[in-house]
């Protein structure tokens, strides 16, 4: 694939008439999104056409200014899903499992560069948290409306989010790792906080679990760093246990 240079914003401006170049303009933005591929169906979609439909009225006077693609499986054209009669058009995906269709991130790429959209919408859930959904639109030169892959794989694991937070000076519980720190700009980079830096704030054996505890003190809780949810959390109330 070919990327190439977004239309000169300034220009598009100076030429008058287009009231969503002008807005972009004046805010130093260098880019106008237009069409917009909403990656995402339910009452999620639907909140999105309506909300951005509602900003471009009272911003530009126009609620048509953007314009949306959805992506509508079996089951929701069955169901006459009002965020498909909201949209501008919309392209009809395989149905079943949300890996099949609104997970996708190699589907969602593809519709994207044939739609000829200049962003994709991922809303919550489905492929929004996947770092390849971005990855895979910057590659094409579309821009997706959330973080880059970089913070996103970061903010995924538990250990390089805290870390993260610490560096924002976000407050935090005692834990394994307090105090560490590291450079944003390397985790946007790389999208993970540094090797070693990383296992500093890490246990994994008995003897580390004891001594984090001895200092943060009893009782605490372990928690594998990578999935799990709330399941793996386990309590230990003294150094035996």
């Amino acid at each position: 694939s070919v990327v190439e240079d977004a239309p000169d914003v300034a220009a598009a401006a100076a030429a008058g008439g287009d009231k969503l170049a002008e807005y972009v303009n004046e805010r130093g933005g260098k880019r106008v999104l237009r069409k917009v591929l909403l990656a995402n169906n339910g009452m999620a979609a639907t909140k999105a056409i309506l909300g951005m439909r509602q900003w471009a009225y009272l911003e530009l006077g126009d609620e048509k200014a953007l314009e949306f693609v959805a992506m509508a499986t079996p089951e929701d054209l069955n169901a006459n899903a009002e965020f498909i009669r909201l949209a501008d058009s919309f392209v009809e995906v395989p149905g079943g499992a949300n890996k099949n269709n609104y997970a996708n991130v190699d589907l969602i790429v593809s519709i994207a560069e044939r739609e000829g959209v200049d962003a994709v919408w991922p809303g919550r859930g489905h492929a929004s948290e996947n770092p390849e959904l971005p990855d895979g639109l910057e590659a094409e030169g579309i821009v997706f409306i959330g973080p880059s892959g970089g913070p996103m794989r970061a903010l995924g694991d538990k250990i390089a989010a805290s870390i993260l937070a610490q560096t924002a000076e976000v407050p935090q519980i005692p834990w394994s790792g307090d105090g560490l720190e590291c450079d944003p700009k390397i985790v946007a980079a790389t999208g993970a906080v540094p090797e070693d830096l990383f296992r500093k704030a890490m246990v994994t054996t008995p003897i580390d679990a004891a001594a984090a505890a001895s200092r943060i003190g009893y009782p605490f809780m372990l928690k594998a760093s990578e999935g799990g949810g709330g399941k793996g959390i386990r309590m230990s109330h003294s150094e035996p246990e």
